[in-house]
């Protein structure tokens, strides 16, 4: 069972990075759109939220 549990935050954790990374890259491609800027950075911070609190979770 720890795992299988390991494996599944491996996998959230690489789809987190991922979306990260695409996100970073959109943001780049909209420089000049000061409201896409804020939305990604939004994003981008509750993204860092969310890890934190299932890091929390496992402790």
């Amino acid at each position: 069972m720890a795992k299988n549990t390991g494996n599944i935050i491996k996998g959230m954790g690489a789809g987190l990075v991922a979306g990260v990374m695409l996100g970073v890259a959109g943001a780049a491609m909209m420089k000049d759109n000061k409201k896409a800027k804020n939305k990604a950075n939004k994003a981008l911070c509750a993204v860092e939220s969310f890890i934190d609190n299932v890091q929390d979770m496992f402790k």
